[in-house]
């Protein structure tokens, strides 16, 4: 591992969402948090029922009142991510799920959130089935949901700045800067709508807390339209970070959990070598990435951008990210050795490959040199049986070859 550290230069971070899964990969060789899934606090049974209230809330009063409760539960969670982490960046993802995954389906559960909401169980019952969507993965979730409920991205990200402000009072020396990532964005316009509300409420708290603390607000890619208009999403984007899982899927057109039903009829007739959500497709998804993280960077050169997926622990898949310029993948914790000497064994191939480049212009330099000087010995042996006038020509030609051997011993040596 030491040995790669010390030739790779992608850096590597871990997919984690408890401390326990950020100290375990800080102890692989993690550099930071990639993706910290919020969503998966909010399941927590001190917790879950006061989300519920939030999504059966008729008010905005009601929903707030609702998100004060789970507030210092995320708070607490944050804190202690980013003291796992001792300082290296952690980016976390706003609620990405959509509602209806939080909604409780036993009846006995339906009944104590009716009566905590002082509803009847069939009002409630109503709610539930008015969540229910057809095609859930593609309807009302990430960032789509904090520009219907602006509220829940306030809550984040109080949660978020307030557990960096503690944390960097109890630990100075520590290089706290909080990474807030807006999931499932497909148009600068409402990145720009939610990227306003976590600002403003950002830049509050931070003035409150009498704080100099700095952030950075990105989103994830992972829809195709956001790699394709990658130059305006990054006017409001300060990172990105592709969710190769969603991007695969959206850019197939089949569902990461149904797709196993056909993928190994596709497999057997060499349609497919490979598993597009286990191997990145660096053909169609690839050319998605690449081309986003070259028009991103042309609208800000300063951009970071990393990957997130599945792929983010793949060998193959770490070299194509390595070599399209991404600054980092991400991975689960047990993956992280595994990226590590992926993006050394990455370093290494492309540092072979510009020396072979290197040496056979060397050797196409070396040639026509050898060309030119049998072509300047014919002229030569020409110029002594010519006469004055074909010598003068000949003089002219001689003396516009020695000017381009002067101007290519300047730049190619000797």
């Amino acid at each position: 591992m030491a040995w790669a550290d010390k030739y790779r230069t992608l850096k590597v971070r871990t997919n984690a969402d408890t401390p326990a899964d950020a100290k375990k990969a800080r102890e692989l060789g993690a550099e930071g948090i990639g993706l910290c899934r919020t969503e998966h606090m909010f399941f927590e049974e001190d917790r879950i029922a006061a989300f519920r209230e939030m999504i059966c809330s008729d008010t905005v009063e009601e929903r707030e009142a609702a998100l004060e409760k789970i507030l210092p539960y995320q708070q607490g969670d944050f804190e202690k991510l980013y003291e796992a982490l001792e300082g290296c960046p952690v980016t976390i993802r706003f609620l990405d799920p959509p509602l209806h995954e939080f909604v409780p389906t036993e009846e006995a559960d339906i009944e104590k959130l009716a009566e905590a909401q002082g509803k009847s169980v069939e009002t409630i019952k109503g709610i539930i089935q008015g969540l229910h969507e057809f095609n859930p993965m593609m309807g009302h979730r990430g960032l789509r949901l904090a520009v219907t409920y602006p509220e829940i991205a306030k809550m984040q990200t109080k949660a978020v700045i307030r557990a960096a402000i503690n944390v960097k009072k109890a630990h100075p020396e520590w290089d706290i800067v909080p990474e807030i990532m807006i999931p499932l964005s497909c148009d600068a316009k409402e990145l720009k709508y939610v990227k306003d509300i976590v600002v403003a409420t950002a830049d509050a708290e931070i003035e409150a807390a009498g704080s100099d603390m700095k952030y950075e607000v990105g989103t994830m890619i992972e829809i195709p339209r956001a790699a394709l208009t990658a130059a305006d999403i990054a006017k409001e984007a300060e990172f990105f970070c592709f969710g190769t899982n969603d991007l695969t899927q959206m850019t197939f057109g089949f569902s990461r959990d149904d797709a196993g039903k056909f993928l190994d009829a596709y497999y057997d007739a060499k349609i497919f070598e490979n598993d597009p959500f286990a191997k990145l497709d660096q053909t169609g998804v690839g050319q998605l990435m690449e081309m986003a993280v070259a028009n991103g960077k042309k609208t800000r050169p300063e951009l970071h951008c990393g990957i997130c997926g599945e792929h983010g622990g793949d060998p193959s898949s770490v070299e194509f990210c390595h070599k399209i310029g991404l600054d980092y993948v991400s991975c689960s914790p047990f993956r992280v050795p595994i990226a590590r000497l992926a993006a050394a064994q990455a370093a290494i191939a492309e540092k072979n490959a510009e020396k072979e480049a290197k040496d056979a212009t060397k050797e196409e330099i070396e040639k026509r040199i050898a060309d030119a000087k049998e072509t300047l010995a014919k002229l030569q042996d020409a110029a002594a049986d010519a006469g004055d006038d074909i010598k003068d020509f000949v003089a002219k030609g001689l003396k516009s070859l020695k000017a381009g051997f002067e101007e290519a011993k300047k730049t190619f040596g000797e």
